[in-house]
């Protein structure tokens, strides 16, 4: 199994986010906490875009070895 850029990048920036917005609200500042979920969204967004390239190169792999 491979992984890809936008995968590890993903998870990365969204594990970045979980720890600025947890950190913001620790010492209670509003704009870390904000700055901390936009990058874990973000970061969760873009894994999981990096999760439907996977899929569709494994899918297509498949398919070529069924059908080749």
């Amino acid at each position: 199994m491979s992984i890809n850029k936008d995968q590890v990048e993903g998870r990365v920036k969204e594990a970045t986010g979980k720890v600025q917005e947890t950190a913001g609200k620790a010492v209670g500042s509003t704009t870390q906490q904000a700055k901390g979920m936009v990058n874990r969204v973000g970061g969760a967004a873009q894994a999981a875009y990096g999760d439907a390239k996977h899929d569709l190169k494994e899918n297509a792999k498949d398919s070529q070895h069924k059908h080749g």
